[in-house]
């Protein structure tokens, strides 16, 4: 890790997480222990609980809160139940660009799951294991003119709010990164592929992704008080949305009624707000 600044627990749970996806850690296996993460990323043993608790809530390890080392949880088959976001939907999305047109509608905070997930069957089709004709993707996101009901600084907004600005800056680059790594597949593999944003002038309360029109993937955004490192200054403390812990419920069509219904009355509000009251985003 940097040693030129602190580590932070988003980034001590996001290197462990790397170890459990790349077969490092197999599930039943100990983790080390917290003075052992503490020694190895150089930070305090409070960032290491907090760490722990973020894979604890993504159902990534079991035993957090007691005496000895946690392990590593087991996984189960996807669509038993719903999942954490960020182990979920890559899955899911891998799934739907083995279709032959690929259509994704996402309604979210920022972009930065869907970023993550799409690497995966980006990957695939670099090596040639998949290759769709098409692929049209439309993200709402929220307009940067709002007032953002979080993330949100505790002590109340000011005429130049550093939280807003931070959110602002990871939507327009996470958004930026999305679109030239599927972009990119025009030149590369000849793929017709259309990336769009729209404006929202709200800010969701969840997120929602419809996968080729035949499933619809919800998670709520779960607020929580955190604070965000920033480098030579004092910490952001702010009400932030925990989006990539957040359980990600899927409906498929073709699985009851009730699924059905759900998955169409999704599509339905979603194109309802692309075709309204959204605007046209360009990331800046």
């Amino acid at each position: 890790m940097d040693g030129s600044r602190r580590t932070s627990p988003q980034e001590i749970a996001a290197v462990l997480r790397d170890r459990i996806s790349a077969g490092e850690l197999q599930p039943g296996d100990r983790v080390r222990t917290q003075a052992e993460l503490a020694e190895e990323f150089g930070v305090e043993r409070g960032a290491v609980r907090e760490a722990l608790r973020i894979l604890h809530a993504e159902q990534l390890l079991t035993n957090v809160s007691k005496g000895s080392p946690p392990r590593v949880a087991e996984v189960a088959p996807p669509g038993e139940r719903p999942q954490p976001t960020m182990v979920g939907l890559a899955p899911r999305m891998t799934e739907a660009f083995a279709a032959p047109h690929v259509s994704i509608d996402a309604a979210c905070l920022t972009a930065e799951t869907l970023m993550l997930a799409v690497g995966e069957p980006v990957r695939l089709i670099h090596e040639g294991r998949i290759r769709p004709e098409r692929i049209d993707v439309r993200i709402l996101l929220p307009s940067r003119d709002i007032t953002l009901a979080f993330p949100v600084p505790v002590e109340g907004r000011s005429e130049d709010d550093p939280v807003h600005q931070r959110w602002l800056a990871q939507r327009n680059a996470q958004g930026h990164v999305l679109q030239h790594n599927l972009r990119a597949l025009r030149s590369s593999h000849g793929i017709d592929v259309r990336v769009t944003f729209r404006a929202l002038p709200f800010t969701p309360p969840v997120k929602l992704y419809l996968l080729n029109g035949t499933e619809a993937l919800i998670a709520y955004y779960m607020i929580a008080r955190r604070e965000e490192p920033m480098e030579g200054g004092t910490p952001l403390d702010m009400y932030d949305a925990l989006g990539t812990e957040s359980l990600l419920f899927p409906f498929a069509k073709g699985a009851g009624e009730r699924d059905t219904a759900f998955v169409e009355q999704s599509q339905k509000w979603f194109d309802a707000l692309w075709e309204t009251i959204t605007t046209d985003l360009t990331l800046s």
